[in-house]
């Protein structure tokens, strides 16, 4: 696992790996997802509005483009068992479209006969799967589900990138930075592109555990390629650096 390559404050990625095209979503997943994503942003669900150890709270437009894009990474996992190993494909437990308030959350995004899957999203030039340092402690246990019911250890980390750019796209109608959107036409906006994903690779618990161990971190406030202000400090990964997806898929 290769360290980013530092300049003072400046971090940069040195070893990535270039979207895929081809992987996309049907029209009638958008629409269940966005409904999802409009209820737990507009509607009786709740999501956190900073991450752990971050300064930033976001308004309601980023939360909906962060939670639409967060819950079709999850149906982009569950699209490649289908590709690649159907048997487990039939044995994996449905992407969760509960809509939670605040202070709850699901167990695991995925669940393979007790194989619990985290799963992350990006930006389609992503290439950093990061994983907020508050959250974790050195046995590779998530914090805010110790001492609960709920799981505490993920045994796989997968990275998924979507295109476009989500926030972008919600910048170009005044969306992103605000609190009040019209349903129709932030739907309209939704339709008006065509999603595609890749999933670059995954990390194992153990390999989150090396990532803790030495101390592979990028600072809060520290700059990423020169140019993206870090709010939060994170456990990284580089997608050069992750384990190949559809192997593992084959493999289960």
């Amino acid at each position: 696992m290769n360290k980013l390559r530092q300049e003072d404050n400046n971090y940069h990625i040195e070893n990535s790996k270039s979207f895929q095209t081809g992987n996309t979503f049907k029209d009638e997943t958008i629409e269940k997802v966005f409904e999802f994503a409009y209820a737990m942003t507009f509607g009786d669900g709740e999501h956190r509005d900073h991450r752990s150890g971050g300064n930033i709270k976001r308004k309601k437009g980023q939360i909906f483009i962060n939670t639409f894009q967060g819950k079709l990474s999850e149906l982009a996992v569950y699209l490649e068992f289908f590709k690649y190993n159907k048997p487990a494909y039939d044995k994996l437990s449905k992407p969760d479209f509960d809509v939670y308030g605040l202070g709850e959350w699901d167990d695991s995004d995925i669940i393979l006969d007790g194989i619990k899957f985290s799963i992350k999203s990006t930006k389609f030039y992503g290439n950093l799967l990061l994983l907020e340092t508050k959250d974790w402690n050195n046995k590779g246990e998530y914090l805010p589900n110790l001492n609960t019911t709920k799981n505490s250890i993920y045994d796989y980390f997968v990275l998924v990138r979507m295109k476009p750019d989500g926030e972008k796209l919600m910048i170009s109608k005044r969306f992103l930075y605000s609190n009040e959107i019209d349903k129709e036409e932030l739907y309209s906006l939704i339709k008006s592109v065509n999603w595609e994903y890749d999933v670059p690779g995954y990390i194992t618990n153990d390999d989150l555990k090396t990532l803790i161990n030495n101390d592979l971190i990028l600072p809060q406030r520290s700059m990423l390629n020169g140019k993206i202000p870090m709010d939060a400090e994170n456990y990284y990964i580089q997608s050069g650096d992750m384990r190949d997806f559809q192997q593992l898929v084959s493999s289960l």
